[in-house]
């Protein structure tokens, strides 16, 4: 990928898009983890601090979070005050008033444009019914609007590399480009994880989407990499009904509601291939009537479903992680928001902060727990991503690194 350091910024207009999206509280739509806001800092101050007229395209929320699609006016707010220099937020992307403000930047100013996801173009439904090449997508409102004003793209937006939209992949097609420094980071820290691990490998998967687990799985299985598979969370669930324990009423109702059951098959199938290496809970934490009732897998059904694994089940995890030599996580073991059921969570994560393991978190709820429970500082690499990350373990290209990658070749 092309480097950030091998242009000139001095007085030029730079496009730099970051990915901020951030976890709202659900009452308030305040911001409650500025992680990403954090990460994006290093490449926004060095592009100020060489002079650049600086314009920020960023999202927040989607059609598939519409309770999150909301202004960036609070993200401007934060990175303002992280930056120790004012960030100006336009409510408008790419419309009269935002050409009037990007036109009107002097050297070392920037300016946060409104949600790119208010734009139609850049919303997922968009994505998956118009499948558009970059090429294509140089008619979008965005790029014909925006491309004009800027000389330089920087795009340091890893956690949405996997999204082909054109804030994403088309500006490459027009300007010269670089990839930002937290873009370089979230690659490196990946491909050290899949090319050259500390064996003992452990791979702590839970959560609630599976289908994220299950295809990461496969390939850290198949490659070598992983030499233990921790299942919990729902894909804990999915392991023990593929090994033929009855979970009962209300969890197999949960999980076909969700159209969960399409992965039992698969789970039987990696099982039986990788013996000795995918693990399961052995107790499991029921909630009846919100009142957490641990009981032994060969105990089950119980009534209820199953929020967080058993303390059986966390310490035997823990151990595994304090003698493992890299550790990586995506997605809690439980529903670590309520008290009653976040031991599971506060247990793993806290033998995270104390194995001498080189770790990785990705995912935002696992971000998320990792602050809650212990100092984040704690872990050698904390990764913005969620689908990004995932499908990069997978072995999927993603869209943003094929199109630095063309960008690379073209300067």
């Amino acid at each position: 990928m092309p480097l950030m350091e091998e242009l000139n910024y001095a007085d030029k207009r730079v496009l730099v898009r970051v990915d901020i999206n951030s976890p709202l509280d659900p009452e308030t739509h305040r911001i409650i983890n500025d992680n990403r806001i954090v990460k994006s800092l290093p490449t926004l101050s060095y592009l100020l601090e060489k002079g650049a007229k600086l314009g920020i395209l960023a999202h927040q929320g989607d059609t598939l979070n519409y309770n999150d699609l909301v202004p960036l006016e609070e993200h401007a707010g934060i990175l303002s005050k992280l930056l120790g220099k004012e960030v100006r937020y336009i409510d408008d992307v790419a419309g009269p008033a935002a050409v009037e403000a990007i036109n009107g930047l002097c050297s070392g100013q920037a300016i946060l444009l409104g949600n790119v996801r208010y734009l139609t173009e850049e919303v997922s439904s968009f994505e998956s019914a118009v499948s558009l090449e970059p090429k294509e997508m140089l008619n979008c409102l965005l790029v014909r609007t925006l491309a004009p004003l800027f000389d330089i793209y920087v795009n340091d937006a890893f956690a949405a590399a996997h999204r082909n939209a054109p804030s994403m992949v088309a500006f490459q097609e027009l300007m010269p480009s670089a990839a930002g420094f937290l873009l370089f980071d979230e690659v490196e820290a990946l491909q050290k994880l899949m090319e050259e691990p500390a064996h003992p490998a452990v791979f702590l998967l839970g959560g609630l989407k599976i289908s994220d687990a299950f295809s990461m799985m496969l390939r850290v299985l198949k490659a070598g990499v992983a030499d233990s598979i921790l299942t919990c969370g729902v894909t804990g669930i999915i392991m023990l009904m593929a090994k033929g324990l009855d979970v009962g009423d209300a969890m197999r109702k949960f999980i076909a509601d969700r159209s969960l059951d399409v992965f039992i098959e698969p789970a039987k199938a990696y099982l039986r291939d990788y013996q000795g290496k995918i693990m399961v809970p052995v107790d499991l934490a029921c909630d009846v009537e919100g009142r957490r009732v641990e009981m032994d897998v060969e105990e089950l059904p119980g009534k209820g479903i199953y929020p967080d694994i058993g303390r059986k089940t966390a310490q035997l995890y823990s151990d595994i992680i304090m003698n493992a030599g890299t550790v990586f996580v995506n997605g809690p073991p439980g529903v670590y928001e309520n008290s009653e059921f976040a031991y599971g969570t506060e247990s793993l994560f806290k033998a995270l902060g104390k194995t001498s393991a080189y770790t990785v978190v990705g995912g935002g709820d696992s971000v998320s727990a990792a602050a809650r429970f212990i100092n984040p500082d704690d872990i050698n690499y904390v990764c913005t991503a969620g689908g990004a990350m995932v499908r990069f373990l997978s072995g999927v290209e993603l869209p943003l690194l094929t199109a630095m990658k063309k960008a690379y070749e073209n300067r």
